[in-house]
């Protein structure tokens, strides 16, 4: 097994390195000609100062005969020949054990950075908390993914090509079935690396040797070939064309031209017949051939020799927009824009590509924009003699103008009796990708499927703005899904859509005990402690809760067993726990059902704008209803989805308990009365009684001796005896116990309030 990071170039800057014959980094050959070749295999650098000096030593062995015992590249050599020790740098005259070729070799590492000249070094990374990060030899240090994916091009393709992969009994030298390519990280792309709180080496990934969110890439060589066969040009060379692409759109049915033209825009590249095949090739600016002034032709086309000309400032654009799909990220239009220093108008050239670029990219392409319009003002028309067949269009040309010398692209070129040509000013400075700093990509945090936490409740008006009859639901999740759907049916199928809840409720679990107090009171009594799962508390002045604030409810869970209360401080005791003083009790009506104690474990939920109230016909209470609950992204048969069946009092239409009982002895007569409250408007001071809520005034009062009921009576007023002929016909002697509720024709008797009698 072998970690293999040897290198594929040793490239620089400038035209005049040794290896600049090859045109470019990129250029697949070049990669593949340095696998089994130049540094490593050829020569090597005895020092950084002949690094630097390109001064190479051939790797021989002038002993043996036998340099691959010092070319670390030579694997096939290594393992199709025996092995004699050199101890002291004299050959051993026997063998080790090693058969040649008796097993495999595969590559438990191999990889690039994707960092400029990531193939002079492959082993570099830049990591600020390591002691090893370095950029590879030369290397400015951007990101640059293509040199990665040529890099595992070149690699492929040489080692898969059968003349360089030796074999032995059947079996390749190299298993690249088990060539291991580093590194794929196991999270998730493209949250991984832009959260960054995360995961803190996220500020590694640009050009670091990751191939998450780069394994999908394609060669933009490889695209412009598909659109060329796709229109029937099936000889095309795409050579000298470099580029990475992750993504493009062509959404109608539309010539090549026109698929190609926004490619070409964008990465700058051009296409030109050569030698009877359509060439595509990437403007790099770097001179291809220079030519003599003087042997210019005569044309009578022309004024002279040469012309120069320059365009006039208001033809160049100084602001360009380009719009694009930014990449690793949520896939958003993005626009970005470039203006020269010295432009003064609001004028704006603006370009629309559907391609997938980073927003780096994007701004390289706007910058390339608008330094070659400024350099092309200048242009240039010649003539060339008959002989200049080598001339070609596309080609950048050096002339030395009495200027100074200077650089052209061909872009035109007609030959007749002599060429006829036209050419624009480059630079090469103006394809190179300018230093920015990489921005943090903006990704929305994943929410995986999670059921949701349903609590269905039958409450009392609360503001008297409520359907009466409707129940309430509180719906949590952790995490929350965004939208959360509620489907209603009268059995278990045949579902409709019955409400949409867009946002979490504050739902908690209290873990001390709630004793009972008085309604009407603020209840000073221990601090009830609420754990909240979802949502936080805060608290709220006493004339806030008396005008609604922090209105909530605490029940067993159940439908209908909730008492509701407020309060007025809330403190933050522990993560998610909060301690709960200044409460009302009871309100709404609610302290009729109050218990003695609300045990630990009982459920909180704060009654906001949160806990919508559900759709539900009048004729549907008291009727069963089967209901899934689950994110709404998500369908209804998914495991997600939560499901509850119940049926629905209507608590709303319930009248309140009377209150401030009274009973008197009037000779042997018992005289019993109350006062009545009223569900809804019941705040008013302007009033003179509270509104009566119900069709008609009705009450029950009952006589009780401990469970058995003794009498039962219906009145219409606040008030009843208990008559002396009344008891003695029910064989009432106190003590006994007096129970009132009031009635209403749409749901029947509320909750009844006792008194007992001595």
């Amino acid at each position: 097994g072998i970690d293999n990071y040897m290198p594929l170039s040793d490239w620089r800057d400038g035209d005049d390195h040794l290896d600049a014959g090859y045109g470019s980094i990129y250029n697949l050959d070049y990669l593949a000609a340095n696998v089994l070749g130049g540094e490593g295999y050829d020569w090597y650098y005895a020092s950084k100062a002949d690094r630097d000096a390109q001064t190479r030593t051939p790797i021989t062995d002038g002993a043996y005969g036998e340099p691959w015992v010092f070319r670390y590249k030579d694997l096939p050599n290594w393992w199709q020949n025996p092995h004699h020790d050199r101890p002291g740098g004299l050959r051993a005259a026997s063998p080790t054990a090693w058969v040649p070729g008796s097993k495999p070799i595969r590559f438990t590492e191999f990889g690039c950075a994707a960092i400029d000249r990531g193939t002079n070094q492959p082993n570099k990374f830049l990591d600020p908390k390591s002691s090893e990060s370095s950029k590879p030899y030369y290397s400015s240090g951007k990101r640059d993914d293509f040199i990665q994916m040529q890099y595992l091009r070149a690699i492929n393709r040489f080692w898969s090509t059968p003349a360089n992969n030796p074999t032995s009994g059947g079996t390749e030298m190299l298993d690249m079935s088990r060539a291991y390519v580093w590194a794929w990280d196991a999270r998730p792309f493209p949250w991984f690396p832009a959260k960054t709180k995360l995961w803190s080496d996220g500020g590694n990934y640009n050009a670091g040797h990751w191939l998450n969110g780069r394994a999908t890439n394609l060669a933009l060589a490889a695209v412009v070939e598909e659109i060329c066969t796709e229109a029937g040009v099936a000889t095309v060379d795409t050579s000298a064309l470099y580029g990475l692409l992750r993504g493009y759109g062509v959404s109608d049915v539309t010539s090549a031209r026109s698929a190609l033209q926004p490619l070409m825009l964008a990465y700058g590249f051009d296409a030109a017949e050569r030698d009877g095949e359509l060439a595509f090739f990437t403007r790099t600016g770097r001179t291809d051939r220079v030519l003599d002034t003087a042997s210019f032709a005569v044309s009578a086309d022309l004024d002279g020799d040469l012309e120069l000309i320059r365009a006039p400032e208001a033809e160049i654009s100084g602001r360009v927009r380009l719009t694009f799909v930014e990449a690793s990220g949520e896939y958003e239009t993005r626009s970005t824009e470039a203006v020269h220093p010295d432009e003064a108008t609001r004028s704006v050239s603006t370009s629309e590509v559907p391609l997938v670029l980073t927003k780096n990219e994007g701004r390289a392409i706007v910058e390339r924009w608008l330094s070659e319009a400024r350099v092309a003002r200048d242009g240039a028309r010649f003539a060339l003699p008959p002989s200049a067949t080598a001339v070609r269009a596309g080609e950048v040309v050096a002339l030395d103008l009495p200027g100074g010398p200077a650089t052209f692209r061909i872009d035109h070129m007609e030959r007749a009796e002599v060429a006829i040509i036209r050419a624009l000013r480059v630079e090469p400075g103006l394809f190179e990708a300018p230093e920015m700093p990489e921005t943090d990509d903006e990704v929305v945090d994943y929410t995986p499927p999670v059921p949701v936490l349903a609590t269905f409740m039958d409450l009392p008006l609360l503001t008297g703005e409520e359907k009466p009859h409707a129940p309430h639901l509180a719906v949590t999740a952790d995490p929350w899904p965004g939208s959360v759907a509620v489907y209603r049916a009268p059995e278990d199928n045949g579902y409709s859509l019955n409400a949409l809840v867009q946002a979490a409720a504050r739902v908690g679990v209290t873990e001390t005990a709630l004793g009972a107090a008085r309604a009407g009171l603020v209840d000073r009594g221990p601090a009830l402690r609420v754990r909240m799962l979802s949502g936080v508390l805060a608290s709220a002045s006493l004339d806030r809760v008396l005008n609604g604030a922090n209105l909530a409810a605490i029940g067993d869970g159940t439908v209908d067993n909730w008492e509701i209360i407020q309060f007025t401080d809330a403190v933050l005791v522990g993560e998610d726990t909060w301690e709960i003083t200044g409460r009302l009790r009871g309100q709404a009506g609610s302290d009729a059902l109050q218990p003695a104690s609300w045990p630990v474990g009982s459920t909180f939920v704060m009654l906001d704008g949160a806990v919508p109230q559900l759709g539900l016909p009048k004729s549907a209470r008291g009727l069963e209803r089967h209901y899934r609950i689950g994110p709404a992204s998500r369908p209804l048969d998914d495991a997600t989805y939560v499901h509850q069946v119940h049926a629905f009092e209507g608590i709303g239409l319930r009248p309140l308990a009377p209150v401030h009982l009274e009973a008197s002895w009037s000779g042997g007569d018992l005289d019993f009365s109350w006062i009545r409250r009223t569900r809804s408007d019941g705040d008013s001071w302007q009033s003179v009684e509270v509104p009566l809520g119900e069709d008609n005034e009705s009450y029950i009062v009952r006589v009780l001796d401990g469970t058995t009921l003794l009498r039962e009576d219906t009145v219409t007023s606040p008030a009843w005896s208990y008559t002396a002929a009344m008891q003695t016909a029910d064989g009432a002697v106190a003590p006994f116990t007096l129970a009132v509720a009031q009635s209403s024709a749409a749901f029947g008797p509320g909750p009844f309030r006792s008194l007992d009698v001595a």
